[in-house]
């Protein structure tokens, strides 16, 4: 079984969120049966953006990286406290441990961020929330901003904002299991694309 391991921080956006635990649950039901998700983050309870309360199933420091295959990171708002949480050391070394441990990481939108600031992308090809400023922020951690809506480089995957959420899930699900697999998945789900 494939376990995949979503970090939520304070201020997360829940549609983010919803699109790793519906793509991973949906593959565990309809797909090839491999996939499962699990959340955690710094505390049991968990204010997403728009203040719905979450209970986590596990706390950072809790977590055998060696028991995961993927770390999954939704953005989040500012005005929520996002950073407060995700720009905590404990957050950001979890975030080094999946790297070191060559594991995939899935961003979405400012979820690029802190994978930026933990050091795993520096020199690597990434993007971010599409505004000026994310995009600096970005950059600051040394890594090389590429304006497209998704990018893959070395494992980590990153993405603009909400609208690339749901592709960000399935490409997650294909690097985990299979294209095909994961266009099963993406049809049963009735997404598709122009290359299906």
């Amino acid at each position: 079984m494939k376990k995949v391991l979503l970090l939520l921080a304070e201020g997360f956006e829940i549609f983010e969120a919803s699109v790793f635990i519906d793509v991973i649950g949906w593959n565990l039901v309809e797909g090839d049966n491999s996939t499962e998700l699990f959340t955690c983050g710094l505390k049991k309870e968990i204010k997403s953006s728009f203040n719905q309360r979450f209970i986590v199933d596990y706390l950072i420091d809790d977590i055998d990286i060696e028991t995961f295959d993927a770390l999954a990171l939704p953005g989040g708002f500012e005005t929520y406290g996002f950073y407060n949480d995700a720009y905590q050391d404990k957050f950001l070394d979890l975030i080094k441990a999946f790297k070191s441990a060559n594991k995939t990481i899935a961003s979405i939108c400012v979820g690029a961020l802190p994978v930026g600031k933990s050091g795993v992308l520096k020199g690597k090809k990434g993007t971010v929330y599409n505004s000026r400023i994310r995009r600096e922020t970005l950059e600051d951690y040394g890594v090389n901003v590429v304006h497209q809506p998704i990018v893959f480089d070395d494992n980590v995957i990153t993405s603009w904002n909400p609208s690339t959420a749901i592709d960000v899930a399935f490409l997650l699900l294909e690097h985990l299991t299979t294209k095909q697999n994961a266009d099963k998945v993406r049809q049963l789900m009735g997404f598709f694309d122009s290359n299906h």
